[in-house]
């Protein structure tokens, strides 16, 4: 089957893009940085961000795709010599390392099994007599759909005073994130959004800010800094640090809009119940979630463990029902098959096609 209108990309990212979304940005452009209309129109979307994000603290939207706000958090709050901890069950925790060390850091890896949460304890532990400059850690691990309730954690840190950088771009918008026990949170737009690809969000706590402003910043493009100051006048073009995506904007604008009339609440309940939904649609058909305990599997992407034959059942789904699915990465590549029911995908009807097609293959 080639691509239609009829293909459901089903992936844990990027999502498929819902039509009011793909109209929003279809919109003939303004001119940001001289058309007064943009002022206003910026200053409603981080409103509306905040709201997503559920904080008082300063909200910001970096034009590139979601692996931006990561390096940019760690090169913005890291120097040479610094010692942080990367709490890590999956690829993308222990990919907070490789920025580390990019930046001349020194990280110091708790690794986890991979279909289990953090020890708070062992935490503790490590953070007692330790000066660390922060520490790293991934909401959801989209390459096993494992969900890290991690809210002790962060008090244990907080606790120690060790800032924290949380990738949330796989849980923002489809499930609760603590925002508010976090230093900088990173969303993305393709992911709960149902957005395009092309746009980082950040949320900047006080203490993250005062860490920004008393480390020795090396890079521009990568680096908080060049947003500290940015005034977003109410009937005028602000003068940002460089010219943004503003097609993806307004796409963000809409996609920010379908959350909040839905009522977060909602969105959330409808996460929950769709991916029960697929987590026991494939345990009828023999299929073990990554996840060992419901209690750890994300809201926004189940995994499955397929052993040896997550290629070969991807390309038969797109194939013969239309239906793309991603495998697993890494070690993992062909034994996890993935499904995303994220934002626009969190539907009872797309799951239910969706796990026919594998039932179908399957047989």
């Amino acid at each position: 089957m080639t691509h239609s209108d009829d293909e459901l990309l089903m992936t844990p990212g990027p999502t498929a893009v819902p039509p009011a979304v793909l109209d929003a940005m279809g919109r003939p452009p303004v001119n940001p940085d001289v058309q007064a209309e943009f002022g206003p129109f910026y200053r409603d979307l981080l409103d509306k961000l905040a709201r997503v994000y559920d904080t008082d603290d300063d909200v910001l939207v970096l034009s590139g795709e979601g692996i931006l706000g990561l390096e940019t958090a760690v090169a913005s709050l890291v120097e040479e010599g610094d010692e942080v901890l990367c709490l890590a069950n999956g690829i993308y925790g222990e990919g907070f390392a490789d920025f580390v060390e990019t930046r001349g850091g020194d990280p110091v890896v708790h690794d986890a099994p991979f279909d289990s949460g953090f020890d708070v304890e062992r935490v503790k532990g490590i953070v007692e007599n330790r000066d660390f400059a922060a520490a790293t850690m991934v909401h959801c691990e989209t390459p096993t759909g494992v969900l890290n309730d991690f809210e002790e954690v962060l008090g244990v840190l907080q606790d120690a005073g060790v800032l924290t950088i949380v990738d949330a771009v796989s849980s923002l918008g489809g499930t609760s994130v603590p925002t508010d026990d976090i230093d900088v949170c990173l969303g993305a737009s393709q992911k709960c959004f149902s957005s395009p690809a092309g746009l980082t969000t950040v949320s900047v706590s006080d203490a993250a800010w005062e860490k920004v402003e008393a480390t020795d910043q090396d890079t521009f493009y990568t680096s908080l800094a060049p947003w500290r100051d940015v005034e977003i006048p109410a009937d005028d073009a602000p003068h940002l640090p460089y010219t943004h995506a503003v097609s993806n904007l307004y796409a963000l604008d809409a996609s920010l809009d379908r959350l909040l009339d839905e009522g977060l609440g909602a969105v959330y309940d409808r996460h929950e119940e769709v991916a029960a939904q697929c987590r026991e649609r494939g345990r009828d058909l023999g299929l073990e979630p990554f996840a060992t305990d419901d209690a750890l599997a994300s809201p926004t992407v189940t995994a499955f463990r397929v052993e040896g034959r997550a290629g070969d059942l991807q390309t038969r789904l797109e194939a013969d029902h239309g239906v793309v699915l991603a495998t697993g990465l890494g070690d993992l590549a062909d034994d996890v098959l993935r499904v995303g029911h994220m934002g626009y995908n969190a539907d009872p009807e797309r799951v239910e096609r969706t796990m026919d097609a594998l039932a179908d293959v399957l047989d």
